[in-house]
């Protein structure tokens, strides 16, 4: 007997040991998930009880210089989706059928995002509100007050379809920027997503409408660019032209840069294409075989033309560097009178380190010229000479002052540097080559903008493609501000370079060249002074 109460005693304090842990582990338990998976928790179960509708914001417009051509628009449409828990049973059929026949939709695939477990479904992006309305007039005759939704989206638009298309560049269809100025400016154009938030139950439907929470989205602000629409017309017309009539399949571009204050003021590039339809076929060729083409090989066509040429691309500048030359010449005081016949020789060529570099025009030499009359016939021998005496340190630390061993700093993605042999490398045969414009490549920004330093006095400036961003909710314009690169030459020199410069054109080796084809710009417009 006494065995017994023993025994029972011990099996007592085991079940009250047993109980005891239990409530301890219980304890610690919801501990652990009220303290340490408590916010986690929370979030989820935020998630699952709230149906959230993004409300995309309007994205900025993008205006020319003259703020009187709009270049980049949203226009209004709207965004289907579908709540399917909201949606009786017996209409989930009918009204994936009348889904997929106002949107053109696979009706397959419409029944299945209609029937499918979950708190909501897109059925279609952007579409057009004269579709929308018929969804509404079939709603309301059907007596379907729930379950689908129509929110106010936006649709990114170009007025002008292939005008400065590699400037402005386009988006996705997210209304994020992929290329350009679109991406370049996305957070100033792209705004602030609102929302539209309503409490559902655990199978996702709405309770009631005291739950709704609206919050508005914020438009994108506006930017102006540098960029005149008549210019750029103009620019583009002509490219087109010059490159069909030359036979350039690569293409070409054309820069025109405001050299006081760096505004590009045109920056054409051929061939372009339509940024309305960015990913089809931009030429005749390429629609004749778009259908049968790989998409690897599709893909490589559109990045070629989606390239801005006038920064990604580098290039021999050949004799046009020469007034790089120049200035640096004149600004060492290498040559004090521009305009001293015999100061210079031209024997047909010069031997530099053995080698014998030629003039163009070898078969009948220039003989006796001036630093001008060397300018305007082109002369190799002329910059060459100069080059040597002014030495590859020397010549160096110019083209660093010019900007030419770094990139310009362009408000463009995609920019590249210029390519030059390291100074420490350069020997008598590069120097020479380099100072008359070969052996080396730079992109055509950067030249515009080392040229640009000598028509504006000798001070460099950093070339912009935006100027000001107006604010969408104050309508306050911040301009965007004037970079300045410091003093390159002096006014002096810039002036003796520019009218040499001039001479080149009206009487030298460059005054064919200009004749029809800017008689006829001129006709469109009456444009002096460009760079």
């Amino acid at each position: 007997m006494r065995t017994i109460k023993l025994s029972s005693k011990k099996k007592m304090r085991n079940t009250l040991f047993i109980t005891f842990l239990i409530i301890v582990c219980l304890i610690g338990r919801i501990g652990y998930i009220q303290l340490i998976q408590g916010g986690e928790l929370s979030s989820m179960a935020y998630q699952q009880q709230t149906l959230d509708r993004n409300i995309n914001p309007k994205r900025g417009a993008i205006y020319d210089a003259t703020r009187k051509n709009v270049l980049a628009v949203s226009s209004t449409v709207e965004t289907v989706t579908v709540n399917p828990g909201n949606i009786a049973k017996e209409n989930k059929e009918k009204v994936a059928e009348v889904l997929s026949d106002i949107f053109e939709l696979d009706y397959e695939k419409t029944l299945k995002k209609v029937t499918k477990r979950s708190s909501i479904e897109t059925i279609a992006k952007k579409v057009e509100k004269e579709k929308t309305d018929k969804l509404r007039i079939w709603m309301k005759q059907n007596n379907i007050t729930t379950g689908i939704n129509m929110d106010e989206d936006t649709k990114r638009y170009y007025p002008y379809s292939t005008i400065a298309s590699q400037i402005i560049g386009f988006c996705g269809s997210d209304n994020q920027g992929l290329d350009g100025i679109e991406a370049k400016y996305d957070t100033e154009l792209k705004g602030t997503q609102g929302a539209i938030q309503r409490h559902t139950d655990a199978k996702g439907r709405e309770i009631g409408e005291e739950g709704e929470k609206y919050v508005s989205a914020i438009d994108g602000n506006d930017l102006v660019l540098t960029i005149d629409l008549s210019i750029q017309s103009i620019v583009e017309k002509y490219l087109e032209e010059a490159c069909i009539d030359n036979i350039c399949t690569d293409g070409g571009n054309v820069v025109v840069m405001n050299p006081q204050n760096g505004d590009i003021l045109a920056m054409a590039t051929y061939p372009n294409y339509n940024l309305n339809q960015p990913y089809e076929a931009y030429t005749d060729e390429l629609k004749q075989d778009w259908e049968n083409m790989e998409q690897a090989e599709k893909t490589k066509n559109l990045q070629a033309v989606w390239r801005n040429k006038a920064i990604a691309d580098t290039y021999e500048p050949g004799s046009v560097f020469k007034v790089i030359t120049a200035s640096a010449s004149i600004e060492e005081g290498l040559v004090t009178d521009i305009d001293q016949q015999g100061q210079f020789c031209c024997t047909g060529g010069i031997e530099v380190a053995g080698v014998r570099i030629k003039c163009w025009r070898h078969y009948r030499p220039h003989g006796s010229e001036s630093l001008r009359l060397g300018l305007m016939n082109s002369c190799n021998p002329v910059f060459i000479g100069l080059g040597q005496k002014l030495g590859v340190k020397t010549y160096y630390s110019y083209l660093n002052k010019f900007r030419l061993l770094e990139r310009t700093g362009i408000d463009i993605p995609g920019e590249a540097n210029s390519i030059f042999l390291a100074e420490e490398k350069a020997g008598p045969v590069e120097l020479a080559t380099i100072s008359f414009g070969q052996r080396f490549e730079i992109t055509p920004i950067q030249l515009v903008t080392a040229v640009s330093a000598i028509a504006n006095g000798g001070n460099s400036i950093q070339p912009r493609v935006v100027k000001q961003v107006i604010d969408s909710q104050t309508g306050e314009i911040q301009d965007v501000p004037v970079k300045t690169n410091g003093v390159v030459i002096s006014k002096e020199t810039s002036e003796k370079v520019l009218s040499m410069m001039e001479s080149v054109v009206a009487e030298g080796t460059r005054k064919k060249r200009k004749s029809s084809r800017l008689s006829n710009w001129r006709k469109d417009r009456n444009i002096r002074g460009w760079c």
